[in-house]
């Protein structure tokens, strides 16, 4: 089962122009969906490609290399950011 049709227990509601209304209602007709079923399956996809798009990076190969060169080379804390984890250290309580 699909997000589309899985059990419903929210709601989102929209006011649209009625030339958008119309729109909409065509495009659903001509997949044979209802208006809801059309437009949620529609948002769910492009929620779907900018999710993906927020949580993958694409980097060409001279970026790609800089970043794993980065990744592979030894932390090296400066006077500021050592002073910044004694002072997490001091109010943190970590478990």
């Amino acid at each position: 089962m699909d997000t589309a049709t899985d059990n419903k227990n929210e709601r989102i509601n929209l006011r649209v122009k009625s030339s958008a209304k119309r729109l909409i209602d065509l495009a659903a007709g001509f997949e044979g969906k209802t208006v809801s079923h059309f437009i949620l399956a529609s948002v769910l996809k492009c929620a779907a490609e900018t999710v993906q798009e927020h949580q993958m990076m694409t980097l060409n190969a001279k970026n790609s290399r800089a970043f794993f060169d980065a990744l592979a080379a030894p932390v090296h804390f400066n006077e500021k950011l050592t002073a910044a984890f004694g002072e997490h250290d001091k109010r943190v309580n970590s478990k």
